[in-house]
């Protein structure tokens, strides 16, 4: 199987301006925020997600690829925030994010307003050393 979804030479800037005004605006927050946390550059992942880092997974299936190692996309209905939900210390962290949903590896929230951005801050560089010994 193939993987779709790969880093791509679109500018991040460029992306931005393609949405609302205010998804335009808080993803131009977002960059900023993960690029404190993470000391990465933002990429272009697949059409919608602005991934920061690189890192090889593996499944027990033998599936393997590559995937942000943290990043966001700025969705219409949510804003989804990735690699937050890994490290031991996310679940206190998350309680204390602000009003927001959350599955096995995604993070929804409906406006950035709404968090604790120092909390959130935290949760991106923790996520980030979840995936440091696979990072490429």
């Amino acid at each position: 199987m193939t993987q779709k979804t790969l880093p791509t030479e679109v500018p991040v800037d460029e992306f931005l301006s393609t949405l609302d005004p205010r998804r335009a605006a808080e993803g131009a927050e977002l960059v900023e925020i993960y690029r404190r946390a993470t000391g990465a550059e933002p990429v272009m992942w697949g059409p919608s997600i602005v991934g920061f880092g690189t890192y090889r997974y593996q499944y027990a299936s033998g599936t393997e690829g590559i995937w942000p190692r943290t990043g966001f996309s700025p969705r219409k209905a949510k804003l989804t925030l990735y690699g937050l939900t890994e490290h031991p210390d996310a679940p206190a962290l998350l309680a204390r994010l602000g009003p927001h949903s959350a599955s096995v590896a995604c993070v929804y929230v409906n406006r950035l307003e709404q968090l604790d951005l120092e909390v959130l801050d935290e949760l991106i560089a923790l996520g980030w050393t979840v995936t440091a010994d696979s990072a490429v």
